[in-house]
């Protein structure tokens, strides 16, 4: 094959940054990059044993794999190399020429410029091969994929600076080898006893050995033997300076906190402890182990829904896939961990496992397990709980409309804002709703707006502040969406305040319930006047049960979509049908007392055009016609002026 000329690259240019920020961010932690190349090493050596399922002929030398460590503490070089699937050119250029295949601009618009908190989100981004230049000045990747050629194996070459280079090689095993050329300051990680260390902390988990050259003990008779020995005479020998037992394989009494958290970090690649973890072993009909973790922390690509996400699946330890979305529902997709089964085939693709009925089996517990996981947390520590639900909340949210078996378990998992809260922190779960109701309260109720301040000022809270009512207040875009899916908990149905005509049940006494209908008597020709002045712009106007102190309000009728339902379907485009609200005054208000009096009719339209749009602006609703509104506020100011 003809000699080709190296060619020089250049990276993307947010890949660029994204790599300058990492190399001067993750300063506190250096020796982390040693766990992510051993990590990428472990994952080249389990995709080669699941291809050679179906292609024996891949396994060339026919030897286990293996990772090796090796290191020149003169010359400052660390090499670690394995003898997994290797890469192609093409696969060069896409796995190390762009940091990520996708989202990168949208996550660095995420950064602060603060060290400390970028580093985190580095590390939620997932950039494992180049933390090797934390430590090195230059880095060498020669790889050759599995079944092709000596003379295809690729080099490739960067100081992690502006570009890096390609050129063609040979090689004479498939796999990878990683050469770091040390920076003057990081001589220790050239030396045995400091990379033994790394390894035992890091690698202790993963199922392939790491192998080191085996250390002189220095007793007298090795010692002379070795004086007396040439450089080509002496033969270097390796050992395995890790347990390479699978880590979900050991009883949990065996496991250590701590070997469960580095195995996290290992199989998501996040710089961050777990917030929790479950590892289970089932036995029975079915036989499979998991091993669930609970992030700290959301990645940035949690709303995209093309983004990798799943379990790892092993088959009887042998790995068949990094992104097994099945085992999982998409409102838990932030979880991460393993899935070790007895009973798939080895064989299996993506779509005979979306049917196979084992794999349903396996969801159906998997998910029971992530959700008793949550509920345990929420339960042992609410601070913990309150952390998670800040990062992840709103997926969870999604829960009751996908997962309708386990609607009553994720309901107890949520949490609002409510009356009783002292800011606008979600941290009221229904429970305590629930265990807070007023004696005779029937329902549980809620209002959706824009923000939790919004909610806490708005009219409709008026009657229900007076009678000390509790009042969640939803201010998630996704909580008219989620209520529309959830109608009841633990007994008791929920009522949203602004829907609909009021009824609070045995809260009311027979004295309200008789000056209630009293007052609509009384102001029935006011109603119809007003009627008429707005026209087609409400669908109705009646005498409020909900205000006390405000002149007017809107209400949504039962059967219509809320104001916030049709902002989210209006910004995606979607066709949003014509509704129109209720208009409830307040006969008791100042303002509609002199309405009621009011003989000029164009007066009258001013004061109730102006009252109609108040009443939308407390619920967050933009003006029809803003210009059309100043004006008449401004001629009545004029008035009061005069």
């Amino acid at each position: 094959m003809a000699a080709k000329k190296a060619e020089t690259r250049g990276f993307e240019t947010e890949a660029k940054q994204l790599l300058h920020l990492m190399i001067h961010s993750l300063y506190s932690n250096k020796e982390i990059f040693l766990r992510e190349l051993i990590s990428n090493a472990s994952d080249a050596a389990d995709k080669l044993r699941f291809a050679a399922l179906s292609q024996p002929e891949l396994l060339e030398s026919g030897g286990d794999p293996k990772v090796q460590i090796d290191f020149d503490s003169e010359k400052n070089i660390l090499v670690i190399s394995d003898n997994g699937i290797g890469m192609t050119r093409d696969e060069v250029i896409t796995n190390l020429g762009t940091i990520a295949k996708s989202g990168t601009a949208q996550f660095l618009e995420t950064l602060t410029g603060d060290q400390k908190k970028d580093s985190q989100l580095i590390g939620q981004f997932g950039v494992g091969f180049y933390s090797a230049f934390i430590v090195a000045d230059k880095v060498e990747v020669r790889t050759r994929k599995a079944g092709t050629p000596e003379d295809e194996a690729t080099l490739w070459m960067s100081e992690g600076e502006a570009d890096y280079s390609l050129e063609a090689t040979a090689k004479a095993t498939s796999g990878t080898e990683i050469t770091l050329h040390l920076k003057t300051e990081e001589k220790e990680y050239a030396e045995s006893y400091r990379l033994r260390s790394i390894v035992k902390k890091y690698a202790d988990h993963i199922s392939i050995p790491v192998f080191m050259q085996k250390e002189d003990m220095g007793s007298p008779d090795a010692g002379e033997d070795s004086e007396d020995k040439s450089d080509e005479e002496k033969a270097v020998e390796y050992e395995a300076v890790n347990e390479a037992k699978a880590l979900w394989t050991r009883p949990r009494k065996d496991v250590k906190a701590d070997e469960y958290k580095e195995f996290y970090k290992s199989v998501s690649h996040d710089f961050e402890d777990p917030l929790e973890w479950s590892h289970n072993k089932v036995e029975g009909k079915l036989e499979y182990t998991s091993l669930l973790y609970v992030p700290a922390r959301a990645p940035y690509d949690l709303w995209n829904r093309d983004s990798a996400r799943g379990l790892k699946l092993y088959v009887q330890r042998i790995f068949i896939m990094d992104d097994a979305e099945q085992f999982l529902p998409l409102y838990l997709r932030f979880m991460k961990g393993i899935v070790d089964s007895n009973d798939i085939s080895l064989n299996v693709s993506r779509e005979i496992l979306q049917k196979d009925p084992v794999i349903d089996s396996m969801r159906s517990a998997l998910t029971k397990r992530a959700l008793d996981m949550l509920e345990k947390m929420r339960k042992k520590d609410k601070e913990k709980y309150l952390g998670f639900w800040n990062e992840f909340g709103q997926a969870l949210k999604e829960g009751p409309a996908e997962d309708f078996a386990n609607k009553d378990k994720i309901a107890k998992l949520l949490q609002f804002t409510t009356t009783h809260s002292e800011s606008g922190a979600q941290d009221q779960g229904l429970e305590d709703y629930v265990s807070r109701m007023k004696e005779d309260q029937e329902k549980i109720y809620y209002i959706v707006a824009e923000s939790a301040k919004a909610g806490r000022n708005s009219p409709h809270l008026e009657i229900f502040r007076k009678k000390g009512i509790e009042v969640i207040l939803m201010h998630d875009r996704i909580d008219e969406w989620l209520m529309s899916h959830l109608q009841n908990f633990d007994g008791h149905q929920f009522q949203d305040i602004s829907r609909g005509e009021l009824n609070l049940g045995k809260l009311e006494d027979e004295e309200d319930k008789e000056v209630q209908e009293k007052t609509e008597k009384e102001f029935v020709k006011l109603v119809e006047r007003i009627k008429e002045n707005l026209g087609d712009k409400v669908k109705e106007v009646r005498v409020t049960h909900r205000l006390t102190d405000s002149p007017a309000c809107l209400a949504v009728d039962d059967n219509d979509m809320g104001m916030q339902m049709r902002k989210i379907m209006e910004a995606s485009g979607q066709a949003v049908p014509e509704t129109k609200p209720i208009f409830e005054i307040n006969p008791a208000h100042p303002l509609l007392v002199k309405l009621d009096k009011e003989a000029d009719e164009d007066r009258f339209g001013d004061i109730v055009s102006i009252l109609f749009g108040q009443a939308g602006l407390a619920d967050g609703v933009q003006l029809e016609d803003p210009a059309d509104f100043s004006k008449r506020l401004n001629k009545l100011l004029l008035e009061l002026v005069d």
